[in-house]
């Protein structure tokens, strides 16, 4: 299975607009999917139909097998509500009849450390598909502990880290610091767009796509 996957520092830091910027980036060389295994929340937060809007996918583009949960909480606790257990092996098993074609966006749920069940983290889930890491983090304050850590996390368990993109603006004193300490270079900076997303979102993947040439 060829393809990153990308995860973030913590929930809600731009994982979503980043897996969309890849597609729109990456689409003009080769085949890209698309795929979120796990998403909790699913009624009021559907990641795929977000990707689907802002990157302007087909249907062939987008993955769509997966857990899928309501309630908006950690994957494991949300898989108690429905009686249902994560499982790793289950997990692999959704993509088994489409994983040898193209480039896969994989975008997980939360962060590194996340639980998926009583043993597992989402990092269990990265090491199992073996693919290198883009981390989404944000450029405010914070940042760099919540960064380093998430890179020592995932160093820790040895996973490649393609890169880092900073989602909401540009800070050359947190990205120095980041790069330094962290020893990961930061790809791009992905800045605040006005809303709708999507035009502007498309402008940015197009004029930055040689940003991502190293994940290939």
């Amino acid at each position: 299975m060829r393809g990153v996957f990308v995860t973030g520092t913590d929930t809600n830091v731009g994982k979503t607009v980043v897996s969309a910027a890849l597609m729109l980036a990456l689409r003009h060389r080769e085949q890209v999917r698309y795929w979120k295994p796990i998403q909790t929340g699913i009624e009021v937060d559907n990641d795929t139909e977000a990707v689907r809007e802002l990157a302007g996918c087909s249907k062939h583009e987008l993955w769509n097998n997966g857990y899928r949960f309501e309630r908006p909480v950690s994957p494991h606790l949300a898989a108690s509500f429905t009686d249902t257990k994560i499982e790793l092996r289950t997990t692999m098993r959704f993509i088994d009849r489409g994983k040898t074609q193209g480039f896969w966006i994989v975008e997980g749920a939360g962060g590194v450390l996340v639980p998926l069940n009583d043993k597992d983290t989402m990092g269990d889930l990265i090491r199992r598909l073996g693919l290198p890491v883009i981390i989404v983090t944000r450029p405010t304050l914070g940042t760099i502990n919540h960064t380093l850590l998430t890179i020592e996390a995932l160093s820790n368990r040895y996973i490649e880290i393609a890169g880092l993109v900073m989602n909401g603006g540009y800070d050359n004193y947190n990205r120095r610091a980041i790069e330094h300490f962290g020893g990961v270079p930061v790809l791009a900076h992905l800045p605040a767009f006005d809303k709708p997303v999507g035009y502007s979102l498309r402008q940015w993947a197009i004029e930055n796509a040689a940003r991502f040439d190293s994940i290939q």
